[in-house]
């Protein structure tokens, strides 16, 4: 049984009124068109990058370890385009936490179908490997639409964030399990649910393999996606999620289930892994969220940090 986060009068004290002026002015701005949220996000991420050095020098820093064969021209436009795209995110969020499904339907575009189908008529949960595009929130709203989704996540530390960031992530959705219940979501797949898994982050050392990620010969690659994989009745299958141009939305490409996978070879399965998150980066680098410190972790705990 999950426990979504309920409403609790406490939200209404003072230490919380900041947030809720911050959330009404959200969603007040929700209602705008989407041509003019998207021109106005990529405005503000423009403006946030300037003044975020340490995010900029995190993402520039990524490009350049990824991409060392580009140009530093290339990279640069490259690195403002993804500041762009950083916040057009903000706005998405409010699209996918308050737009009604109306609206939603309008940006849906959607590949794949027969692949969820045939697993679940098989009986089968799926263990839906996903990427941190920054459009993922739109993008999983959309994804619920047709294929109402169970979501691995990490609660908010801010009670009242919690619970909005808990409810705005079902909206068309099932439910959401916190990212340390391992147990709620291997349940939730032996349930034949479609439940979300982000395997694309340094999530440090433990449970993880150092394997390659574009040019960085050794990138700490979780292993939880062959945990899940060996210990419940479900398919491990890639989506990739983009903008559309033109404002036309959101494209959610389920692709064919991982035959063979999990194989028994760790290293030789989560590099499987890093392979198809650089194909969907591939196809819109701009839109993925190079401001994490992905390569953090090193094989050698002593060792100099990339990012120093």
């Amino acid at each position: 049984m999950v426990n979504a986060p309920r409403f609790t009068w406490r939200f209404l004290l003072p230490q919380y009124w900041l947030l809720w002026l911050g959330v009404t002015l959200m969603y007040l701005i929700s209602w705008l068109p989407y041509r003019v949220l998207m021109w106005l996000g990529s405005k503000l991420g423009r403006l946030l990058f300037k003044v975020m050095k340490s995010r900029q020098k995190v993402a520039r820093r990524n490009l350049q370890l990824c991409f060392p064969e580009q140009s530093e021209a290339a990279r640069e436009t490259l690195l403002w385009q993804n500041a762009e795209e950083s916040g057009k995110a903000m706005f998405e969020t409010v699209i996918a936490w308050w737009w009604p499904d109306w609206r939603v339907r309008q940006l849906a575009h959607f590949k794949g179908h027969e692949y969820l189908q045939q697993a679940v008529a098989e009986g089968k949960g799926v263990l839906l490997l996903a990427a941190h595009f920054l459009h993922l929130e739109a993008a999983g709203r959309v994804f619920g639409l047709t294929h109402p989704s169970v979501g691995f996540y990490r609660p908010n530390n801010n009670a009242l964030l919690d619970y909005l960031q808990y409810h705005g992530r079902s909206k068309s959705n099932k439910y959401m399990i916190g990212k340390r219940d391992v147990k709620g979501l291997i349940h939730a797949l032996n349930e034949q649910e479609v439940c979300f898994y982000l395997p694309d982050q340094d999530y440090g050392r433990n449970r993880a393999e150092f394997v390659p990620f574009f040019a960085v010969a050794e990138t700490a690659t979780t292993t939880g996606t062959l945990m899940f994989a060996n210990a419940a009745n479900c398919k491990v299958i890639p989506v990739i999620t983009s903008r559309l141009p033109d404002f036309k939305g959101y494209q959610i490409e389920v692709l064919p289930p991982l035959q063979g996978f999990p194989s028994g070879d760790n290293k030789a399965d989560v590099t499987r892994v890093n392979q198809w998150v650089e194909q969907a980066i591939l196809k819109h680098p701009e839109q993925y969220m190079w401001l994490h410190r992905r390569f953090k972790s090193r094989p050698d705990p002593d060792a100099p940090s990339l990012y120093q």
